[in-house]
């Protein structure tokens, strides 16, 4: 990648009132070369063009800490972090964050370990698990500030497998499309039995070039707040949340 590249990326994040200066920017352009590399052997995402990653990646991913002041540093735990969003670059532009990445596929985890010795990532850990074997485990069990999630699944679930991990106090961020209503309805009852309820709903967009012209991306971050203690039954065994999303 240019310095050209780099400007490029500095000015987006400028935009979008993100910290990224050249130090970041650098960083995030190796994680980017290194997900492009890594994902010719494995599948790692769809998206590959440089700029469609910095918006619909990298700069989705970061929009999270300006909601829960990351600057100030803390501890956060990205559930399902897959390639390593919205984690690695939470933690690129926020350094001062103690980061755990999540992840049940093992091969996902070696990938994200290289990324975290390339660029020098410290207080930050690659962890191979369920989220449901995990959040039973006393060492990351309601350790955390923050937990955040980009992954596929319904509120019910995800508020599951993440609010666990949250201390009283700390806030579970599902990362999610703009039409949220419905789901938060469902959403609702299981984020109460875990501890939780549903504080604020946070949306942003964002347009990005493509080949057939622009194209804008409605965006949601849901905020929940840990209010009290988790139950000592949840999480339910592996697999049991996706099967039987706990409900009203």
């Amino acid at each position: 990648m240019s310095n050209v590249d780099r400007e490029d990326l500095i000015e987006v994040f400028r935009q979008a009132e993100l910290p990224c200066g050249e130090r970041e920017a650098k960083q995030l352009v190796t994680f980017y070369q290194m997900l492009i590399e890594k994902n010719k052997v494995m599948n790692l995402t769809a998206i590959t063009d440089f700029r469609q990653v910095v918006y619909r990646h990298f700069l989705d991913s970061v929009y999270g800490g300006k909601y829960i002041c990351a600057e100030r540093g803390g501890s956060l735990i990205d559930v399902g972090t897959g390639a390593g969003f919205p984690g690695i670059p939470l933690k690129i532009c926020y350094p001062s964050l103690r980061v755990t990445l999540m992840d049940s596929l093992n091969k996902r985890v070696g990938f994200l370990q290289e990324v975290i010795q390339e660029l020098g990532l410290t207080q930050t850990e690659a962890v191979h698990s369920r989220a449901e074997d995990l959040g039973k485990n006393g060492a990351y069990r309601e350790q955390y500030d923050w937990a955040v999630s980009r992954a596929v699944a319904n509120l019910s679930v995800l508020a599951e497998y993440c609010v666990p991990f949250v201390r009283p106090g700390g806030y579970f961020l599902s990362y999610k499309g703009g039409d949220v209503e419905e789901e938060c309805r469902n959403g609702e009852k299981a984020i109460e039995i875990l501890g939780g309820q549903l504080e604020e709903v946070k949306r942003f967009s964002y347009t990005v070039a493509g080949e057939e012209g622009e194209e804008t991306y409605q965006r949601t971050i849901l905020m929940v707040k840990k209010v009290r203690n988790t139950g000592k039954k949840y999480p339910r065994k592996a697999g049991v949340p996706g099967k039987e999303p706990l409900q009203k």
